[in-house]
């Protein structure tokens, strides 16, 4: 690591804060990347990198955006390249980006990832999942788009990860009060205009039913959240049906 050292603390998330990682080796900066280096850790202790790392370099080899990773001997470390730009979600906020444009962007994400063979499963219909993908694990940076954030990733069918990305966004859009809730909306409608086949979600054998019971299991998703989920499927089965 050339006596690389833990330096600022440079963001957090709901399970990991993420440092700079000064003096580590540099290379070029790839797709997006600065050349520079950060440390995500999981808080407590909790968590193992080594899933996701194996993850993001196997679809990077495929040519998927994502930042270069290198796993360090611990399981709760991850050292990857440092992306230049701002979260989807920030660029949206800062109304740099428009929700339209968002929802076409995690579609195109999506249907990119899951046209990659799975790395373990021999079943021709399962592909690697992300299952996390919203507009806060997407940086938009020079190059383009970049998806972070893997702890969730699995090897599935791809209309629970057409779910999962809709139920994120339609539990805002349907959250009373929520400043954010028009802007939701108007992405999860541009996310699902891209979805290739709308049975995957609400079809004989569609997971979106699957995605709101995962996430209504999920530890991340409080009380208020939880509350949500019926009307945010009512939602997704309306848009789709109008669609």
């Amino acid at each position: 690591m050339n006596r690389a050292r833990i330096g600022d603390l440079v963001g957090s998330g709901r399970r990991a804060d993420v440092y700079a990682y000064e003096g580590a080796e540099r290379g070029g900066g790839g797709a997006g990347g600065s050349g520079e280096w950060v440390l995500r850790r999981y808080r407590d202790g909790c968590g193992d990198v080594s899933g996701a790392a194996a993850v993001m370099e196997y679809v990077r080899g495929h040519g998927y955006p994502v930042p270069r990773v290198r796993a360090t001997a611990s399981r709760t470390d991850l050292v990857m390249e440092r992306l230049a730009g701002p979260t989807m979600l920030g660029a949206l906020t800062a109304g740099a980006l428009t929700a339209a444009e968002a929802g076409a962007v995690l579609g195109r994400l999506l249907g990119e990832l899951h046209a990659i063979p799975a790395r373990c499963s021999s079943d021709p219909g399962v592909r690697v999942l992300h299952l996390d993908l919203h507009p806060d694990n997407v940086v938009l940076t020079p190059n383009g788009p970049m998806v972070i954030d893997w702890d969730n990733t699995e090897e599935g069918a791809p209309g629970l990860d057409w779910g999962m990305s809709a139920v994120l966004l339609a539990q805002v859009a349907v959250a009373e009060g929520d400043p954010r809730a028009a802007g939701a909306g108007e992405v999860l409608v541009g996310l699902l205009a891209g979805c290739p086949d709308p049975g995957v979600l609400t079809g004989e054998r569609g997971e979106l039913g699957r995605a709101c019971s995962r996430r209504g299991v999920d530890p991340a998703t409080g009380p208020a959240e939880a509350e949500l989920l019926g009307d945010a499927e009512r939602l997704i089965r309306g848009l789709l049906a109008v669609g």
